[in-house]
């Protein structure tokens, strides 16, 4: 095989490697994970500014989101991702009263939230509705004012935090998320 013969096989590979690769990346991308940066405060303490977490897109294909899922969704009206956490899901009556949020009848114990909730309100989830509200309260866009959001907005499940990688006093570092169990029933039709 000559030099040049030699040189345009390596070409070859390396261009068929990164066709591969670039084919991986993309149905990683597009049906697996999608990565996103938290931007604001609306999901402290347990959210920080600038926090990079991957969203699994699988889990939702064949299960619902339940409640305490802190999920990411595209904003109503906006073409901008937001992430919050479930705290009403389909057929659900969500009250805010008095500070506290009470679903189905029975007050939602929050053992992630460190403010009263604001506002005054009643509402009753339809079908594929979901009612999502920030971690921190008094600086969160939510469905106390943009309403429930549709199951088809939703982009999937935080399921990994993972930059910064340490813990430092402006992060928690690398850690996996999981969801609260609230103890309320499914629906106010359940009980």
């Amino acid at each position: 095989m000559s030099a040049g013969e030699a040189i345009l096989s390596t070409i070859k590979e390396i261009i068929q490697t990164a066709l591969i690769s670039l084919a991986i990346f993309f149905f990683v991308y597009i049906f697996l994970v999608q990565p996103h940066r938290v931007k604001g405060d609306s999901m402290m303490p347990n959210f920080l500014d600038g926090e990079l977490l991957l969203t699994e897109k699988v889990s939702y294909r064949v299960t619902k989101p339940e409640r305490g899922d802190v999920i990411v969704f595209r904003a109503p009206d906006r073409n901008v991702d937001f992430i919050k956490r479930v705290v009403g899901v389909p057929q659900d009556i969500i009250k805010i009263e008095d500070g506290n949020v009470i679903v189905n009848g029975e007050k939602l114990n929050e053992p992630y939230e460190t403010q009263k909730t604001q506002g005054s309100e009643e509402i009753s989830l339809g079908n594929e509705e979901y009612f999502v509200l920030g971690d921190n309260r008094n600086a969160s866009s939510d469905s106390r004012s943009f309403g429930p959001i549709k199951k088809d907005t939703i982009k999937g499940k935080v399921w990994l935090v993972y930059w910064p990688f340490m813990d430092t006093s402006s992060s928690n570092g690398l850690r996996i998320i999981s969801g609260v169990n609230y103890g309320v029933s499914d629906t106010f039709y359940d009980r």
